[in-house]
């Protein structure tokens, strides 16, 4: 099949205009120009979307599939306190409202043009979400406690789901890593069998790190609304806990989590220089997630100094429950616009990079990108067509800025993973979209009466 645009952006290379991609089965087999494509392969069947942009699907670097439920629920909190209220809602759903949740969330992810998530679960309900919906996913178990005798029996139960994990769909799709939480709520012996394990066998690890003012207090000088809130809301947690005296990424790194050979730190908005250097050093990526970061009162991470140091970025959305889309064309223009307001255009910050970060950037950061993140012949097909022919798009002189500048998740009208046509001018292939709104409002009413 030619699948053709009026631009196609291959993203490892410069765009092209009235453009085509010519898909074989699940990959990529050449990319041109639509009439030399023609000529090319008389015989290929065309889908031309007209004044639109095809590219690749975006790769959103960290969400929650299955806190799409709890959107809107907790809106004007700093993160502590969202995060303490989330914790308390989230004890009202059921095994069957976490696994509709996050279906709810695959399906707003692939209308949002997002073939791959770097998804932290508990539950597993993302996992299997995931592989029934056709995205490609890394799937990270949670593991969190901060009692030192219990952390054998966490990481044994782990151990079990993430071979059951393995069995919820094509390893091509889907891969299982493990994730300890935060250092306000995991004991280095977490950290440290985490990191045995994970290079063991070879386990992607993620973490959210350094993600508020709170948790940097908590773990340096032992005190922030973390270390009282968190502990009286949850009966019989005892934090236990002394201040370190330290930043959480060099706290973190004196456990050997960093060395971690497929590591990516979450949000990272409270870090220095020296934290930096050691992000850095170790080769760390790092998941940027402007909108949850700005809405919760987190803080800004200093993108230019992480790319600087040759650090890898990419774009997450932290899911609906904490900025209330999985829309990657807001998380690249809103965060484009909060780096150029605090640091000008000193850091040369563009649109075309942003495009990068939520594509093929997030893709190395997984270690994926020989696979997806780009447009390339022998990739797989996991492709999107965003429509920009509104009034309010067009003219369109320069495809990258209209996508960051001009674009939402309504836009997009077609996403292809793996060569499979999952969602196309608002029909999901293999998700019953009406039993899951209907499944949504459900779990509105029980989150609501709460």
């Amino acid at each position: 099949m030619l699948l053709a645009a009026r631009y196609v952006l291959p993203i490892a290379a410069p765009h092209i205009v009235d453009g085509a991609v010519l898909v074989h089965g699940d990959h990529i087999v050449e990319i041109g120009e639509l009439e030399k494509l023609k000529a090319a392969h008389p015989d290929e069947e065309i889908r031309d979307f007209g004044l639109a942009v095809l590219m690749p699907g975006f790769v959103d670097l960290h969400t929650h599939l299955e806190y799409s439920a709890m959107r809107g629920l907790v809106d004007d909190l700093p993160y502590s306190q969202w995060k303490i209220q989330l914790l308390e809602k989230e004890q009202y759903l059921d095994d069957k409202d976490w696994e509709d949740a996050a279906r709810l969330g695959a399906a707003e992810a692939l209308q949002s043009g997002i073939t791959t998530v770097a998804d932290i679960t508990e539950t597993g309900a993302s996992a299997r979400a995931a592989a029934g919906s056709g995205l490609r996913a890394v799937a990270y178990r949670e593991v969190s406690t901060m009692e030192k005798r219990e952390v054998a029996g966490l990481m044994a139960r782990a151990t079990e789901d993430i071979a059951e994990w393995r069995e919820y769909g094509d390893p091509s799709r889907l891969t299982i890593g493990i994730a300890p939480h935060a250092a306000y709520s995991c004991h280095p012996e977490v950290y440290r069998q985490v990191a045995e394990k994970a290079i063991a066998e070879d386990l992607p690890v993620a973490m959210h790190v350094a993600g508020s003012k709170d948790e940097y207090d908590f773990v340096k000088y032992g005190s922030s609304r973390l270390a009282v809130d968190y502990r009286d809301t949850f009966t019989g947690v005892d934090l236990g806990w002394l201040p370190t005296g330290v930043s959480p990424v060099r706290y973190i790194d004196q456990w050997g989590l960093f060395e971690v050979p497929r590591m990516l730190a979450v949000h990272c908005t409270q870090v220095d220089d020296a934290d930096m250097e050691i992000l850095a050093e170790r080769e760390v990526a790092v998941a940027y997630c402007p909108r949850c970061n700005a809405k919760l009162g987190m803080g800004v991470a200093p993108l230019g100094s992480f790319l600087e140091r040759g650090i890898e970025v990419g774009i997450g959305t932290d899911s609906p429950a904490s900025n209330n889309t999985l829309d990657m064309f807001d998380e690249m223009r809103i965060g484009l616009l909060i780096q150029r307001a605090l640091s000008g255009y000193e850091s040369h910050l563009i649109a075309r990079q942003f495009i990068k970060m939520g594509t093929l950037d997030a893709a190395r950061a997984l270690g994926l990108d020989n696979r997806v993140g780009s447009l390339e012949p022998g990739k797989q097909a996991d492709i999107i067509a965003v429509d920009i022919s509104h009034s309010h798009q067009i003219p369109t002189l320069y495809p990258y800025s209209t996508l960051v500048h001009t674009a939402n998740q309504e836009n997009v009208v077609f996403t292809m993973v793996a060569g499979q046509v999952l969602y196309d001018s608002g029909r999901w292939s293999l998700l019953d979209i009406d039993r899951i709104q209907a499944r949504a409002e459900e779990m509105r009413i029980k989150l609501r009466v709460v």
